[in-house]
């Protein structure tokens, strides 16, 4: 758990720098979205649409997946360390 929580920081932390280089260049997410042919009502319409293909996939592989990985926890001996 504690590999996560580094892990998730550090990815917190870069994504900060990144942002900040790119705001003092003056790189903005409009002129991103404006570069790609976007506008913001569009993207979220995008984003919404991926959301409601990928949540009804994802939830029917779970029903298979998450059985599967529970029994291999449940039956693997368990790791040292």
């Amino acid at each position: 758990m504690y590999r996560f929580f580094t892990g998730l920081f550090k990815i917190a932390l870069a994504s900060l720098l990144a942002g900040s280089l790119m705001s003092f260049i003056g790189i903005t997410t409009d002129s991103i979205l404006a570069f790609l042919g976007l506008t913001m009502d569009e993207f979220w319409s995008g984003l919404t649409s991926a959301g409601a293909w990928a949540s009804p996939r994802i939830l029917l592989g779970a029903i298979i997946v998450l059985p599967i990985w529970f029994l291999t926890y449940l039956l693997l001996p368990p790791r040292d360390g």
